[in-house]
């Protein structure tokens, strides 16, 4: 019976090991391009014939990927506490509120998740230009969590909903008033979906290409992506220094998630079922 039931169960096992290839197979090839030579004319999916360090030697040395992802950190970091903080208060008094404007809110929330981020680059551009936003930091901030902020709501409405009313009517009835009880009671309790908006908007803000291509223009400001970019400038197109400066790039995204993992599964899931 068991061995019947092990072969039931095979097709998913051999799925995810599917997916698992997928996924794996990009970051795998990304690797063994950075570790070789220009000359190395090997396929992609074989190791090198010699490992050639030279090329994350000259990412630190000679490229602006240090500076770049200064700038990133920067960039992810305001875009986080806006994101956040404006998120989580925002979604506070929408989740208690059960009234027909509540719904209005949350239904206009989801339609604006559906737009293209990129079909208002023409109008945000103009703005940003007569506000002299570009090649700043808080320009590209200001974009990146405007699109951000009504996933932020979503997540933490569904969150916060599931919450006890009573524990509002206790806090109340303690003499708290609405921020205190916000801050006291209903904040300690949203970490696990704080973790997936800082997991799901941060590596979506570190990996920003569009907008940053539009408002970073000047070198020096260039985020990880426009640092990347640049070994595919016309001149020279430099595939083994991109690929070293890539798997340098997102090395902070993975050690970030391996650390937060356990809360972003816990905080989707948790999202999910009490919407």
């Amino acid at each position: 019976m068991r061995r019947k039931g092990w072969l039931k169960s095979l097709w998913k096992y051999v799925a995810a090991a599917v997916v698992l290839i997928i996924y794996l197979l990009p970051a795998y090839v990304l690797l063994m391009t950075s570790l070789k030579t220009k000359s190395d004319m090997t396929s992609r999916l074989l190791p090198p014939e010699n490992i050639y360090l030279e090329n994350y030697i000259k990412v630190f040395k000679q490229s602006g990927l240090p500076r770049a992802m200064l700038n990133s950190v920067v960039i992810t970091a305001g875009n986080l506490a806006i994101v956040i903080g404006l998120g989580c208060l925002a979604s506070y008094p929408m989740a208690r509120c059960k009234g027909r404007l509540s719904g209005i809110v949350k239904i206009f929330i989801l339609g604006i998740m559906m737009i293209p981020g990129m079909s208002m680059v023409v109008g945000v551009y103009s703005i940003l230009v007569s506000l002299n936003a570009i090649s700043t930091y808080w320009g590209l901030i200001t974009v990146t969590a405007a699109f951000g902020l009504p996933f932020s709501v979503y997540m933490y409405s569904n969150f916060v909903a599931a919450i006890p009313q009573s524990l509002d009517d206790a806090a109340a009835i303690d003499g708290a008033g609405v921020l205190q009880t916000f801050v006291l009671i209903i904040l300690p309790q949203l970490k696990p979906v704080t973790v997936s908006v800082i997991l799901m908007q941060g590596i979506s803000c570190w990996n920003e290409y569009g907008y940053a291509l539009y408002i970073l223009q000047k070198p020096e400001m260039y985020n990880v992506t426009l640092a990347v970019k640049q070994y595919f400038s016309m001149a020279e197109r430099d595939l083994n220094g991109a690929a070293a400066s890539a798997a340098v790039a997102i090395i902070p995204v993975i050690v970030l998630y391996l650390f937060l993992q356990k809360y972003f599964v816990q905080g989707v899931l948790d999202s999910a079922v009490k919407g």
